[in-house]
């Protein structure tokens, strides 16, 4: 792998920060009866995503990227709840829901390759 100087140039943090960015467009869009359930819900986990990609990548210390890598993982899969419940309550268009589908699957296959990197990594290391 190239030397990466930030976490901004991680293809797995891009595509997250994109698909945080499609959420909060979603989300300002939401009834204001859901602005304290669907939509705080949403956006918390939609942002904790690339945010622990960042933290990971600034940790130094290959398990704890991991760890945080993980952390984005399960947020991402939390987002994919979230928006299963803005279809469910006709928030949300099947269209618009296959795109978020498509954005989540492509964000979590870039951010298990960053995984298993990782992994080998921290295995190759010890």
């Amino acid at each position: 792998m190239a030397t990466i100087k930030s976490f901004e140039e991680l293809d797995c943090y891009k595509i997250c920060r994109d698909f945080r960015n499609q959420v909060a467009e979603f989300c300002e869009k939401l009834p204001s009866r859901e602005e304290f359930r669907l939509k705080a819900q949403l956006l918390k986990a939609a942002r904790s995503v690339a945010a622990n990609i960042a933290e990971g990548f600034g940790r130094h210390h290959h398990q704890e990227n991991l760890q945080s890598c993980r952390m984005a993982r399960g947020s991402l899969t939390e987002c994919l709840d979230h928006l299963n419940v803005a279809l469910d309550e006709s928030f949300l268009t099947k269209e618009l829901y296959d795109n978020f589908r498509l954005q989540h699957e492509m964000a979590a296959k870039l951010l298990n390759g960053y995984i298993s990197y990782f992994s080998r990594v921290a295995a190759a290391s010890k």
